[in-house]
């Protein structure tokens, strides 16, 4: 390691990962929204928030945690532009409102962490 290595960490830092309880509330975030398959859950996260990433092993031990607790439901379709049907997933209407509240929870987490990371750069760009 060279401090060269420390400067280029923080001018580009590695992507942070969720964990399974961030995933769970980033699902089920955008299923409020609209029904969704897994890759594109990934890829959304990566266009939305730069700095975050989620992995396929997290991702889909959130689904399946959400299909087991009947959060969600499964079924295949054909995506157009894609050459095979795809698992969808979507929201169990009885669900809806505890998935507002885990949403929310999302929705803080990520403007917090946004506001944590605009502050920091700001302080360090402002010190001596």
């Amino acid at each position: 390691m060279k401090f060269e290595d420390i400067y280029q960490f923080f001018e580009d830092p590695p992507p942070i990962y969720l964990n399974k309880e961030l995933a769970v509330c980033y699902v089920l975030a955008v299923l409020l929204q609209q029904d969704s398959y897994g890759t594109e859950l990934i890829q959304v996260l990566a266009q939305k928030y730069t700095d975050y990433r989620l992995s396929d092993t997290v991702l889909y031990g959130a689904l399946k945690f959400l299909e087991d607790e009947k959060a969600i439901d499964g079924y295949w379709k054909k995506v157009e532009g894609r050459g095979r049907p795809r698992r969808m997933y979507r929201l169990n209407p009885d669900w809806r409102l505890q998935s507002e509240e885990l949403a929310e929870l999302w929705e803080r987490y990520m403007g917090k962490r946004c506001r944590e990371v605009v502050f920091e750069a700001d302080r360090v760009l402002a010190s001596p």
